[in-house]
C-alpha cells in the first residue's frame, strides 16, 4: 500500500504501517551512523540527554557527502543498518521509533521494534543523489568532529521509502523472498 506520512512517527502512526508498504515521508529526521550512535549511547549511559529529543524520532543511517554550491546537502544514500544494531535498541528505549537504512537487522533489533513500536524503513542504496533532492533543509546539531557521521537534523519532503520491518516484526526481506520462491516453484 502507498502512504504519504508526516512525522513525527507516533506509536499510533507506526502501528498503521505494514511491511511492504511504500511510504513517502515528510518532516524532520535525524542522521547518524555508527560513530554517532556510539557517542549517543555513551551519553545515555552517563545519564546525559541527547542533543535532540528522541521521542517519536526517525534516524536516517547516512553519512552525506558535502553539499556543492547551491545545494542543501550532497549525496545522501543509506548506510548498512547492521552497523547500528548494537545501538538501536537503546535509542528505541528512550523514544526513537523510526530507522532508515539498508540491509537486514539482528533479531535483538526486531525484538526492540516490537517492544517499542519501531519501524524500519528501507531506502534504495545507490540512489543517494536522488534521495538528496528530497532533503529541503540540513542543520548540523552535534558531533561535528565526526564529519560525515555527525548528527544532523534534516527536513525531508516526500522521501520515497519502503517499510522493511513493521512494529509487529513482519519482515519484507523474509516475506518477499518466500513469495518469490513459492511463485518460482509453480
Amino acid at each position: 500500500m502507498e502512504k504519504h506520512i508526516t512525522l513525527p512517527l507516533t506509536e499510533e502512526l507506526a502501528r498503521t504501517l505494514k511491511a511492504g508498504d511504500t511510504v513517502y515521508l515528510t518532516g524532520t529526521i535525524y542522521t547518524s551512523r555508527d560513530a554517532g550512535h556510539k557517542r549517543m549511547c555513551e551519553s545515555l549511559a552517563k545519564g546525559e540527554s541527547l542533543p535532540f529529543d528522541p521521542k517519536d524520532a526517525t534516524i536516517y543511517y547516512v553519512g552525506p557527502t558535502p553539499a556543492k554550491p547551491g545545494q542543501v546537502i550532497g549525496s545522501a544514500g543509506p548506510t548498512t543498518s547492521g552497523r547500528m544494531d548494537a545501538y538501536a535498541p537503546t535509542l528505541m528505549s528512550v523514544g526513537a521509533r523510526g530507522m532508515i537504512g539498508k540491509g537486514a537487522r539482528l533479531p535483538e533489533v526486531v525484538d526492540a521494534m516490537k517492544q517499542y513500536s519501531g519501524v524500519y524503513f528501507g531506502a534504495i542504496g545507490g540512489a543517494g543523489a536522488l534521495l538528496a533532492k528530497c532533503i529541503k533543509k540540513a542543520e548540523m546539531i552535534a558531533y561535528e568532529d565526526l564529519g560525515a557521521e555527525a548528527l544532523r537534523k534534516l527536513y525531508v519532503e516526500e522521501m520515497p521509502l519502503f517499510v522493511i520491518i513493521d512494529c509487529e516484526g513482519n519482515n519484507l526481506y523474509e516475506s518477499g523472498r518466500a513469495a518469490y520462491l513459492s511463485q518460482s516453484q509453480n
